[in-house]
């Protein structure tokens, strides 16, 4: 039987909430944005470093070595970046 994460299960079950009446998710520019992925996630949300970390309940350090491309977060951390940026509110909640 294959394991399923609950939380990513659960970020999921959210995603579909918050984003059921975008006509598209949020995309993100390549090459033509000179910050990383993630940088443009965490800068989308308003949120310091610090308070972004801690909202994914995350270290500093891991959010640095993220927006590095040193270490890729994984798919549950992904989806919740993604939930925040679209309710910078959230991290209030969660933190």
């Amino acid at each position: 039987m294959e394991y399923k994460d609950p939380e990513f299960e659960l970020l999921s079950s959210l995603e579909q909430i918050v984003f059921k009446d975008v006509p598209q998710t949020i995309t993100l520019q390549q090459k033509s944005n000179p910050f990383t992925e993630y940088e443009q996630l965490r800068k989308g949300t308003g949120l310091k470093t610090d308070e972004f970390a801690r909202a994914m309940g995350v270290s500093v350090a891991m959010v640095l070595e993220w927006e590095s491309k040193r270490e890729r977060p994984t798919a549950t951390e992904i989806k919740l970046m993604r939930l925040i940026q679209a309710n910078p509110a959230l991290s209030k909640q969660i933190a």
